[in-house]
């Protein structure tokens, strides 16, 4: 059956194709046919071994091949791939056999719709040949062969597939062949091309240049002259396809004349000293006169030239820590100093209050936010100044929080270490002890147990420190959960005070709290505000029950956190805790209702829970730097952040977005989900060739808290944007991005590209905003 027979009689459908499939191959042993790449209950593959002997004789050597049915639309890869995919592998098992390499027919071209994307491969039909030298020996009994693949199986979206194909040819005296499957696979071998040697043909390549440059493109030409000066057959689509060659980023052809074509390609930033060859398989002839397949291996250039003056320089931006390390030890991560920056202490000082204000904005704080608003709500027939005294005690407990992280930043930093914003989030405990206040917290909503209310003669007295005591203690809740979440001018602020002395340390911060608990200020100093919030009513206690089941969403997202920084062992760990505070918790509102001793003895049992069962569970392992699978069509095009890397791109001529973000910051999680997940950005990424990389922060890495000092950031996230054409002025995105930003943003980087320009440009050479 021909490739276009295969394609019409596949239009029927995978099923129909499988069923053909069966029929055709009915006299194959079970054991040599194998689907696999399941699609909604559809395998997408089908495999077989053939044989072309019905026995061989030991030492004889025969042939067998891996043949491949897949559904229409759905291909495999070549020995080379392309701009995408995976090599199709196939590794033989065969005791006391030799198996030769595989043939590989010419391949088919495959492209994505805008031409960005082109990959090498093979749909409806293949089949890869090898030669088998049967083992020396017994002249009775059979021979086994066995073929395990592994295969990329892919139409919009790919599947992995596994075969295992096994048969059994058994020993004679003499080889007897099977002429019908010997048909199939001399079919299939007269499509391997062939060496220009062994076809009459001989190759020549001149390049315009006499030699390679790395990280920059080449032309030339290449020539093909049959021996005895016979016309070199026309070509036609997609003649040419250049196998993985070293040093070598991509080589095209293009006809330009019978036996004569252009040649196009550059070289990898990497190119060694070394040249390279050039290797790939040509297609001469057409459909209507037939083809033939050549093997085309040549010398490029007969040296190769390190990146020089002629070719634009690619720099690199100092490091903060190369150029302070006669002052810093090694290791430290510093930013630069505050008199440097850009910003001013009185600049600064606004952003951090702006930014905290618009922290009451973001998911992190918006649980604790509705909590408080619940609060004022309840005492609004109350006099004035207990609700001052109460936005008074939850401004208090935010800034003395904040002064207390400020100092922790200020005491690690003394110890040579580096933090950023957040950077307790980093630290498994931590996040165990947040859950822990956050499930007490919701608990105390559902009326597990009380705070405050014992019912003595001094319940007026009790209740009213203890209200005060809880609304600070709202107010450190606020910081805690604040510190994961990022929002507009935050990041300048905090990254201008964590680069600065401890009194600009600490204003900073003072600032920031003060912006975190300005929308109960409000209610406070603005007159007859607090008058107009809801009067309070049987609403109230159903809105606190809804209240308590948002914490336990924010404790939801905190146990994934988990599971990022100690793996699933970890957040097992981490909820049997939980489990165990929810059983302290009860025995605390039982030990409420009773009195003397009985009430102690609850108390003490509770305290002793709580201590055990921290003890056994609260052991956590971190885990190595994995990085997390991420989704949506553009995370599926990101890896992972490397300076090396990013040289690289670069200096291939590629605009570069680096996406610093950790699992544990909801502004970052937000972002990939709403805007870098979109299509939209994904289809500007492909079309202005985009590398794109992710410096993943939810674990300890000195590495991305130096690169975000070097900006002037303390905390994620924080995205780059790099132009070839202009390295060394990267531009900042916003906290908060949008399609339109980012899209924006790598086209103004494409277009600063060396290659497209020709030349410097004052637009690249002045540098980006900084959003």
């Amino acid at each position: 059956m021909t490739r276009r027979q295969s394609k019409r009689l596949g239009r029927v459908g995978g099923i129909g194709l499988l069923l053909l499939a069966a029929v055709a191959w009915a006299d194959l042993p079970a054991s040599a046919v194998a689907s696999s790449a399941p699609d909604e209950g559809n395998p997408r593959v089908e495999g077989a071994l053939l044989v072309d002997v019905t026995q061989v004789k030991p030492g004889d050597t025969f042939r067998a091949g891996v043949r491949f049915r897949l559904d229409p639309g759905w291909h495999i890869y070549w020995k080379n791939p392309g701009d995408s995919g995976l090599e199709t592998e196939v590794a033989w098992d065969t005791p006391g056999s030799t198996v030769g390499p595989l043939k590989w027919p010419f391949p088919d071209t495959f492209r994505t719709p805008d031409g960005f994307i082109t990959t090498y491969g093979y749909d409806d039909e293949a089949i890869l040949v090898a030669d088998v030298k049967a083992a020396e020996g017994a002249t009775t009994g059979a021979l086994t062969l066995s073929a395990a693949v592994e295969a990329l199986v892919c139409e919009v979206h790919c599947i992995p597939a596994e075969l295992v194909l096994t048969r059994s040819v058994p020993l004679g005296p003499e080889t007897l062949r099977d002429a019908e499957t010997a048909a199939v696979l001399d079919a299939e071998v007269a499509k391997v091309p062939r060496p220009v040697a062994d076809s009459g043909h001989a190759v020549s390549v001149a390049l315009d240049a006499p030699s390679l440059t790395a990280g920059q493109a080449f032309t030339g030409a290449l020539t093909l002259a049959r021996t005895g000066g016979a016309a070199v057959p026309a070509v036609e689509g997609d003649f040419f396809v250049a196998e993985r060659i070293p040093g070598v980023a991509r080589l095209d052809l293009t006809a330009d004349g019978p036996g004569r074509f252009k040649l196009k390609g550059k070289a990898e930033p990497d190119l060694q000293a070394t040249a390279p060859g050039l290797t790939g398989v040509l297609r001469l002839g057409t459909a209507a006169t037939g083809y033939q397949y050549l093997e085309v291996t040549a010398p490029l250039a007969p040296m190769v030239a390190a990146a020089n003056a002629a070719a634009p320089a690619v720099v690199k931006p100092p490091s903060v820590k190369d150029s302070i390390a006669a002052v810093k030890p090694v290791g430290a991560a510093v930013a630069p100093r505050a008199e440097e920056s850009s910003v001013g202490l009185g600049l600064a000082l606004v952003f951090a209050f702006f930014g905290g204000a618009l922290l009451n904005l973001m998911p992190c704080v918006f649980p604790v936010l509705a909590l408080k608003a619940y609060g004022f709500t309840r005492m609004v027939q109350q006099e004035q100044g207990r609700v001052g005294a109460h936005a008074a005690a939850y401004a208090g407990g935010i800034i003395g929080t904040m002064l207390l992280l400020a100092g922790g930043v200020l005491a690690v930093r003394a110890g040579g270490a580096s933090v950023g914003w957040g950077f307790q989030f980093q630290e498994p405990l931590f996040v165990a002890g947040v859950c822990a206040v956050l499930v007490a917290f919701a608990l105390n909503l559902f009326g597990v147990f009380n705070v405050g209310l014992d019912g003595t003669a001094l319940a007026g007295k009790v209740d009213q420190s203890h209200g005060l005591m809880h609304s600070a203690g709202e107010g450190v809740l606020a910081v805690v959960l604040a510190t994961p979440c990022s929002a507009p001018l935050l990041g300048t602020a905090v990254g201008f005070a964590f680069a600065a002395g401890p009194a600009t340390v600490l204003a900073v911060f003072t600032a920031l709290g003060l912006g975190l608990a300005l929308p109960f200020c409000v209610l406070v100093l603005v007159p007859g505000l607090a008058k107009k919030l809801p009067k309070p009513g049987a609403w109230m206690e159903r809105f606190k029950q809804v209240l308590g089941f948002a914490l336990l969403a924010t404790t939801v997202w905190l146990v994934w956190v988990m599971g990022g920084l100690a793996g699933v062992d970890g957040m097992a760990r981490l909820l049997a805790f939980l489990v165990a505070v929810g059983l302290v918790t009860w025995l605390y509102g039982q030990g409420q209702a009773q009195d003397g001793v009985r009430k102690l003895a609850t108390v003490g049992v509770a305290a002793a829970v709580l201590v055990a069962s921290g003890l056994l569970t609260l052991r956590f392992e971190e885990q190595g730097p994995a990085a997390a699978p991420r989704t949506g069509s553009t995370m599926a095009l990101a890896q992972p952040w490397d300076d090396a890397a990013v040289q690289a791109a670069l200096a291939a001529g590629q605009p570069v977005f680096i996406d610093f973000t950790a699992d544990w910051c909801l502004t970052c999680k937000f972002n990939e989900r709403t805007v870098l997940s979109t299509d939209e950005v994904r289809d500007a990424f492909l079309q202005h060739r985009v590398a794109f990389f992710v410096a993943d922060w939810t674990r300890r890495d000195a590495r991305i808290t130096a690169k975000l000092a070097e900006h002037g950031r303390a905390g994620v996230p924080m995205y780059l944007v790099l132009s070839p054409g202009a390295p060394d002025k990267p531009e900042v995105l916003s906290e908060l991005l949008t399609t339109g930003l980012v899209a924006d943003a790598v086209k103004r980087a494409a277009d600063c590209a060396p290659s497209k320009l020709g030349g410097p440009n004052v637009l690249c050479a002045a540098g980006f905003p900084s959003h």
